[in-house]
């Protein structure tokens, strides 16, 4: 029988699964209901194709993206695969030949808008009861959720699907939910004791960047002319700042288009197919781009204005990058766009939402004011570890001179305290600076510290309020209105009894260039040809290879057939049909240029460490507390004997469970298990810290380390 494994090889070029995907894969085979979050770009689609092709039936792929839909038929048309879509934008014809093909048990899987399956009293749903569907893929599954930021009430009707056909799994994918949104996931879908993964929100190869909003039009251009053969998306707020932009873009001689809900559908689809087919390097649109879209090599994505809340800042930046090559992801932050954005925060009759929006926006504020780790704010937000430093995001590439600020923070918690802790940043920041504002009562201005801060410019006090906050030495209370308060830590200041050290200036250190060791004339040749093969099959150039496989061809130099196997994307279908005029290329430039196969470079990706490979030293210990343990030792005693902390010595022990050497049960109770794996159910088994705020103090990180371990070797064993 084929394997997972040699269907991602044979059918789609690749050689390792990423992230949690052949756990899934193994979830969904066993006919589990299954739970997906996996970022964007991470091979969400791989985890129900590759069960598609191995199970008898019809697959049944339900998403709200219309503009998509045909450039997955295509891309699985390209890789041999029986695939077809059904919306609204095939003729009566068109539909009835889809329905035909069903029925005839020719496709394997079907990609159809979830309103489609509801129309007419539930006529889809009916035709499809009689036939064999193996599985439901619901993409973009937090669209099911109210808590989530792209709510789609149509989605709630997928909670039937279960009712209709009970023994059919559902695996639910998305890239963006938060714990509220994963549990509604959950609920609303009424799955059956899924198994849920959550693969890491981290996007290594994106580096993100918050820039002040002053000057960021001449910021925007000096960055457009040093990326001028690169593909990005532009994000503005509203519709009409799109299309000002674009037209500036324009005329600056940039290849720029925009897009908004806006736009006749003619146009705008238009625009889209320019982009997508790079056509035009730069599409200039509001959020209402960019769902639809799949294309791989977007190398750059600016927000122009802020975003409503941090998920949306990561599905959108999400598009950048989806081939794993370094991209940007730039946003200009001014205090104006969240006063702005506030009020779209406020639902009619939904106080309870409205407080939800209105806290994801004062997150997503406080994201582009921190001075800590961008990427560790989103992760820890996404409830994941990160360490301080990621080394590829503006915060950490920026070097701060520091110096004692606890008289100015001293000026600042007096001014908070004799305002009666009533007012907000802006109106503190003026009274500070001594504003002749009519906000600012007479009585007022006799107080003690007003005009104290002349000295000091409106947003260096911006960002000292902001530190003083994220320190602890502030808070600000929730809402639309959020007012400064003292803190316990205040009252230390103010008494002289704790220095402050704040940020003076700030320097950009330069992002180390990585050296390119792939030939650079050879890659735009490849290009070329991607092109014109993608013109006579009406493709996206994406669709026939992405650009990692182009780099990998331009660096390895593949000489021959077998050689070109080892290129990521060339599977045994994209081999024969387009092998040959690849290599040609390849052949031709390496003759030209006198160069030899450099195949042997190439080492496959994620490769793991074998037993040889691991310190002796690290085996050894391990051993010493696991002989322990067997002659009856407990974990305190074994911590003891041992000096060493408890948690190393049940980490040792984890090491065994996992390898069937151990059994859970003789270290944790039986309702431990079972709390622990209920909430590795609802919330995967990537952060500790999540399944530990869940489940409280009585059970500890080794334990729940040690349960995870535990089904990890329920996995490798092929038991669910």
């Amino acid at each position: 029988m084929i394997t997972p494994k040699e269907i991602l090889n044979k059918q789609f070029g690749f050689n390792e699964f990423r992230f949690h995907q052949q756990q899934i894969i193994e979830s969904v085979l066993a006919k589990k209901d299954t739970a997906v979050l996996m970022p964007t770009g991470g091979g969400k689609s791989l985890c129900y194709q590759i069960p598609a092709l191995l199970f008898d039936g019809l697959t049944i792929v339900i998403s709200p993206l219309i503009a998509l839909m045909k450039d997955q038929v295509d891309g699985l048309r390209l890789n041999g695969v029986a695939a077809a879509f059904l919306n609204s934008t095939l003729s009566a014809n068109e539909q009835a030949q889809v329905m035909n093909n069903i029925r005839n048990q020719q496709l394997k899987l079907l990609f159809i808008a979830p309103e489609k399956i509801f129309i007419n009293e539930q006529q889809f749903l009916n035709f499809l009861k009689p036939l064999n569907v193996s599985l439901f893929a619901i993409d973009e599954a937090h669209c099911i959720s109210q808590w989530g930021h792209d709510f789609r009430p149509e989605y709630l009707q997928l909670a039937v699907l279960k009712k209709h056909f009970p023994a059919v799994p559902i695996i639910a994918l998305t890239a963006t939910a938060d714990e509220l949104t994963r549990k509604d996931i959950l609920e609303k879908l009424n799955l059956q004791s899924p198994k849920t993964f959550i693969s890491s929100f981290n996007r290594e190869n994106i580096h993100y960047y918050i820039e002040p909003k002053r000057n960021w039009f001449a910021y925007l251009l000096k960055y457009l002319n040093e990326h001028k053969e690169d593909s990005g998306i532009i994000y503005c707020l509203s519709r009409a700042s799109t299309e000002s932009l674009a037209d500036d873009l324009t005329e600056n001689g940039f290849s720029a288009k925009p897009y908004h809900a806006g736009l006749e559908k003619q146009l705008r689809d238009q625009h889209q197919e320019l982009f997508i087919k790079d056509k035009v390097k730069i599409i200039v649109a509001t959020i209402a781009f960019g769902l639809g879209i799949d294309k791989s090599n977007v190398r750059y994505v600016f927000h122009v204005d802020l975003p409503k809340n941090i998920e949306s800042y990561y599905q959108e930046t999400g598009r950048a990058g989806r081939d794993a090559i370094k991209s940007d992801a730039i946003l200009f932050y001014g205090r104006g766009d969240l006063v702005k954005l506030k009020k779209f925060c406020e639902i009619e009759n939904n106080p309870a939402q409205s407080k939800i929006m209105l806290d994801k926006l004062n997150k997503m504020s406080r994201l582009c004011e921190t001075q800590t780790c961008r990427r560790k704010f989103m992760m820890n937000y996404f409830g994941e570890e990160y360490p301080n430093y990621c080394g590829s995001c503006d915060v950490c590439l920026s070097k701060y001179e520091k110096f004692d600020g606890t008289i100015v923070a001293q000026k600042a918690l007096s001014t908070v305290a004799r305002l009666d802790q009533r007012y907000g940043v802006n109106f503190v920041i003026d009274f500070l600076r001594g504003s002749k504002s009519e906000k600012i009562l007479d009585w007022q201005m006799k107080l003690k510290t007003y005009g104290v801060g002349a000295d000091i410019g409106k947003e260096e006090w911006r960002q000292y309020l902001n530190d003083l906050i994220v320190m602890g030495y502030l808070d600000q209370e929730k809402g639309q209105y959020p007012v400064l308060k003292l803190t316990g830590k205040s009252k230390l200041v103010l008494k002289g009894e704790e220095k402050v050290i704040l940020v003076k200036s700030v320097t950009r250190k330069e992002v180390e260039q990585k050296e390119q060791h792939y030939e650079v004339e050879l890659l735009s040749l490849l290009k070329i040809l991607r092109n014109r093969l993608a013109e006579q099959a009406q493709v996206p150039a994406y669709i026939i290879f992405s650009d990692t496989t182009l780099i990998e061809l331009a660096e390895y130099l593949p000489q021959n057939f077998s050689e070109l196997k080892k290129i990521s994307g060339f599977g045994e279908i994209k081999l024969q049909r387009y092998g040959k005029v690849f290599l040609d290329v390849v052949l031709n430039y390496c003759k030209k240029n006198n160069l030899q196969s450099r195949i042997l470079n190439k080492t496959p990706k994620r490769q793991r460490k074998t037993g040889a490979s691991r310190s002796p030293e690290k085996s050894e210990t391990k051993m010493e507390t696991f002989e322990l343990f067997k002659s009856g030792k407990s974990v305190a005693e074994i911590a003891a004997i041992r000096n060493l902390a408890a948690s190393t010595i049940e980490n040792h022990l984890a090491f065994y469970i996992e390898k069937g050497k151990i059994k859970v049960i003789e270290l944790v109770s039986q309702e431990k298990i079972q709390q622990i794996e209920k909430a590795i159910q609802l919330h995967g088994d990537l952060s500790l810290s999540v399944l530990k705020n869940e489940l409280g103090e009585k059970i500890s990180y080794g334990e729940i380390r040690l349960v995870i371990n535990h089904l990890k070797l329920g996995i490798t064993d092929g038991k669910q």
